[in-house]
């Protein structure tokens, strides 16, 4: 069976080309998804995790911490890749930005504090002229 997208890490490296999705998101808590129109879910023992459009969850009065920018790789990664997100969250780590990572059949996405989503996309974009076109990933990176 083919699996469609890239799994060459250097390769899934060098065309990132992260962008950022319009809108403020948030992450919440629920029981119940009556009503809410998640952008992505994650059913787990203690509750639902969603991601909403935060007016979405303003107007469901529902809580939340913080406030996410959506940042997406829009490589085409393939689920059986390897490197792509521990490459991508050491950057991010590195630089001190936190990240949720929802990984899509097409794509990975990125939530990370709105107010750092310049500071990210700037990281994201030095990882991504980091790799040489030899396809050697860089050196901090074999380890993945």
């Amino acid at each position: 069976m083919k699996h469609p997208g890239l799994l060459d890490l250097s390769e899934l490296l060098r065309g990132l080309a992260p962008e950022v999705r319009p809108g403020s998101f948030v992450m919440v808590s629920t029981n119940s998804q009556s009503g809410l129109q998640a952008l992505a879910s994650v059913d787990e023992e203690e509750g639902m995790s969603l991601v909403l459009e935060q007016h979405k969850a303003d107007a469901f009065r529902l809580e939340y911490s913080t406030v996410f920018a959506w940042i997406t790789l829009t490589v085409h990664s393939s689920l059986d890749a390897v490197g792509l997100t521990a490459a991508v969250a050491n950057t991010l780590a590195s630089a001190g930005i936190p990240c949720n990572v929802l990984a899509g059949f097409h794509h990975d996405h990125l939530l990370v504090p709105s107010n750092r989503v310049d500071d990210a996309m700037a990281a994201l974009s030095r990882l991504s002229a980091s790799v040489p076109e030899d396809d050697e990933p860089p050196a901090e990176l074999e380890a993945f």
